[in-house]
């Protein structure tokens, strides 16, 4: 019973998302639904903020808070830390693509160049990743853009 009604608001969270989602900014739309806090303190110690609130149109992949919290123990702190912004900056703008691309508009092998100036590779084999993050949830609409949210962060090539 118990875990019947959690997969019911997990569903019903799921699919109210896109709808709530499209008056809000990514930014907002990604701090809304509350699992994004790592994201969002780290778009803030990269100053990164009003641009992903800017006009866009922008894709955003955007890796949970269990994502970070995946990655090696003090990996996110480290990252904060006001003399590692250039790297923080580096790693966040690569998980942004210029333009809006959803997720119908995805190929196997497609390769996307970000706003770090790198490229990611989507792959569609046993269902969507973007440089081998699954995307868990696509397509969560902004008034700016779109949200495909993944379960790891991806790092660019350095």
């Amino acid at each position: 019973m118990i875990r019947r009604t959690f997969l019911a608001l997990t569903a019903a969270t799921a699919f109210a998302m896109p709808a709530f989602a499209q008056d809000k900014d990514i930014v907002d739309t990604a701090v809304a639904a509350g699992s994004f806090n790592t994201l969002a303190a780290a778009l803030t110690a990269a100053g990164l903020v009003e641009t992903l609130k800017g006009e866009g149109p922008f894709t955003v992949f955007a890796p949970t808070d269990a994502a970070f919290a995946a990655l090696p123990a003090g990996t996110v702190e480290d990252l904060l830390k006001p003399e590692n912004k250039d790297k923080l900056v580096s790693i966040l703008t690569y998980h942004v693509v210029p333009g809006k691309v959803m997720s119908t508009d995805l190929t196997e092998g497609m390769k996307a160049k970000t706003v770090n100036g790198a490229e990611v590779t989507i792959t569609l084999d046993g269902g969507p990743k973007v440089n081998g993050a699954v995307i868990s949830m696509p397509d969560v609409a902004a008034s700016n853009g779109v949200i495909h949210v993944i379960d790891s962060v991806i790092l660019p090539p350095m």
